[in-house]
């Protein structure tokens, strides 16, 4: 029944999603007031509709439901709550509902709260927003039908992939989804407006929010993905330039090069152009990335889908969401002004150079990810890995980096070259102190490293020059939220650059007993035991890490093995463990154990690094989303004071 319930629910909110989009643009071509008043009714609705079909697919999950295919294929009954749960969007069809979930959450919040534009504009925006929403119904009702059920049900289910029962994954792909339908949003807003051509300050500060707010989810997301992996999967590395991964990058990237440029249009407006075709892209690029995940394109152990079909699908969406898009922006580029003119050395084009940068680095990601799949698709097996990234891309980073230094140090409009060069002794010395003292005391230090740890010195002094001769407590919660994302930025790539530096690597085949010296760690080997975990069985490895100031730590990595579950075969993981100090971490793996000529297995495999600064890669991607979250909740204020002014100058209190 509870199946049968979230069935007719996904049904009654694609009617809706309907309705807004009939009513809307009919309003759109007559005018008629009685239309848009039905609009943000059905977009709340809607909205409600589809997270109640969501929550019976949470339900069941929860009471391990065997007789829904997608609950057998992806449950056990014996599995923890925390990943039951995880188990509804731990696939390709839950995904798809908690996307279309977030996408109608996010239109009821629009038609709810959203003041600031016209009301044609809104309404337009609500009917692109129902648009969007009706494609992933259509897919959802007619090819991935996530309320299926079995003829005859299973006695349990296959389980939920071993890599993804982890506490890390039950919350990582909802923060990026949200991250993903927040530039879906950004999308609504930019159509709406080419549609009514309200494009201008109004527009920005209404789109501003959700693309700050995207951007926070999207760093979140990918910060704790990056978290995952390096904990998870065993090898030791933070970011593997898999396509996957970088799908949820290039997002990130257009959702970066949007926020700093829809600022812009909404306090200066100018780049008005710009930010309605950024808007597009972003959304654009997320659109990719779910049809290259979906699409069977890719194997990789964030993919979900292997069926061709979905994947035409998903590109038919794609390209008519896409395509629609481009086709109504070239139709009303010749009337959209850019707005106020700037010089070049001011804050603005600052952060044009900022944006074109950006979109570079965007563009190397995106070619370097498909064209490996263009040329398979022709017969050629070519693999893009992390040398051409880092060749392409990483030099592009760092000059971002420091252009993102002039910026905040700019004024608008038009700046003097001799006035930004006095504002930057500081930084500058610190950067040169990094550099020289890298150079006699690092050792040998590669050209990327040793430029990212230099660059991050710069950034770091810089970021803290708008707070410099001001009063703290006085200082707006956006000029605040912005020095220390910067700042965070500073400290993540000082993270990436120490551990790509000076990254120790030991492996070993230890016995019980042997120790083994990596960096000034020395670590012994104590033993292993067998231990059992709720739906799965491990061996525990003991290891004891000394210091050279004699203080002792014990690690404890696992082999696990999950069951074969309805005739599979069993799976093994490794639980790396972790030992963080202030300067890095001591990263163990625990792998297979290695027979002696006795046949005996005595020995085991011990994989060890010594990572320095490693976590200042996560802790400065923390930073980034709490700087860009109090940004966001001083513009609420900001807007709140607004509305007050508003409210009381209408009532006659102002002269």
């Amino acid at each position: 029944m509870i199946a049968e319930l979230g069935l007719a629910l996904l049904w009654m909110a694609a009617a809706l999603a309907c309705l807004s989009l009939v009513a809307g643009s009919l309003y759109l071509l007559n005018g008629k007031g009685d239309l848009a008043a039905l609009v943000r009714p059905a977009s709340v609705a809607q909205g409600v509709l589809t997270a109640a079909a969501f929550a019976m697919l949470i339900a069941l999950f929860v009471r391990s439901d065997m007789s829904v295919e997608l609950v057998a294929r992806n449950s056990h009954s014996l599995k923890p709550m925390l990943f039951k749960v995880a188990g509804a969007w731990g696939n390709h069809e839950g995904s798809m509902l908690l996307w279309l979930t977030i996408l109608g959450l996010s239109g009821a919040l629009v038609a709810i709260f959203e003041k600031r534009l016209r009301e044609d504009t809104l309404v337009a925006t609500l009917a692109a927003q129902a648009a969007l929403s009706l494609g992933f119904f259509a897919f959802l009702l007619f090819s991935s039908n996530p309320f299926k059920r079995l003829p005859i049900a299973p006695p349990d289910g296959q389980g939920l992939n071993p890599l993804l029962q982890d506490p890390g994954l039950a919350f990582h792909p909802p923060t990026l989804y949200v991250g993903y339908v927040g530039l879906s949003v950004a999308f609504s807003f930019a159509v709406g407006a080419l549609i009514t051509r309200e494009i201008g300050p109004a527009f920005a500060r209404a789109m501003r929010p959700w693309v700050l707010g995207s951007w926070i989810f999207l760093t979140l997301g990918i910060t704790a993905g990056s978290y995952w992996a390096y904990y998870e999967l065993g090898w030791g590395g933070w970011w593997f330039w898999d396509p996957v991964e970088n799908v949820s990058l290039i997002p990130w990237l257009a959702g970066a090069a949007l926020l700093h440029s829809v600022s812009v249009t909404a306090t200066r407006n100018a780049l008005r152009a710009w930010t309605v075709m950024l808007a597009v892209v972003a959304f654009s690029m997320s659109m990719v990335g779910t049809f290259i995940v979906r699409s069977g394109l890719l194997t990789s152990v964030h993919s979900f889908a292997v069926d061709p079909e979905r994947g035409t699908f998903l590109l038919a969406l794609m390209a008519i969401y896409i395509g629609g898009a481009l086709t109504l922006f070239a139709l009303r580029a010749s009337s959209v002004a850019e707005g106020k003119k700037f010089a070049l050395l001011s804050r603005e084009g600052s952060l044009v150079i900022n944006n074109l940068l950006l979109t570079t680095i965007l563009a190397l990601v995106l070619l370097g990810t498909l064209y490996p799949i263009v040329a398979e698709a022709m017969g050629e097996k070519i693999s893009v890995g992390p040398p051409y990234y880092n060749k392409v891309a990483g030099p592009l980073a760092l000059i971002l980096c420091l252009v993102m230094v002039a910026g905040p140090l700019l004024a608008w409009r038009k700046d003097d070259g001799r006035k930004l060069w006095s504002r930057l002794p500081a930084a500058i010395f610190a950067g040169s102190a990094v550099l020289f003292g890298l150079i006699l005391f690092g050792g040998k230090v590669g050209v990327l490293p040793l430029l990212g740890m230099t660059v991050a010195g710069i950034v770091a002094v810089a970021s803290l020059a708008p707070l410099w001769g001001r009063n703290l407590r006085r200082t707006p919660l956006p000029t605040w939220g912005m020095v220390i994302a910067h700042f965070g930025v500073a400290v993540a790539l000082a993270g990436m650059a120490a551990e790509s530096a000076f990254i120790k690597e030991r492996l070993v085949a230890a016995a019980p007993g042997e120790t083994v010296t990596v960096d000034d760690f020395t670590v012994k080997f104590v033993g292993v035991r067998p231990i059992a975990g709720p739906n799965y069985t491990a061996v525990e490895g003991t290891l004891i890490a000394t210091t050279p100031s004699g203080h002792s730590f014990t690690l404890r990595p696992e082999a696990r093995t999950f069951p074969g579950l309805m005739g599979g075969a069993p799976t093994e993981t490794n639980e790396a463990a972790l030992l963080t100090r202030p300067g890095g971490q001591l990263y163990a793996v625990l792998g297979q154990p290695v027979t002696g000529a006795d046949g005996r297995a005595d020995r085991y495999q011990l994989r060890l690094w010594w990572k320095p600064l490693v976590w200042w890669i996560w802790l400065g991607g923390a930073l980034i989303a709490i700087g860009a979250a109090l940004s966001l909740l001083g513009r609420a204020q900001l807007l709140t004071l607004w509305r007050s002014h508003r409210a009381r100058k209408a009532e006659g209190r102002y002269a």
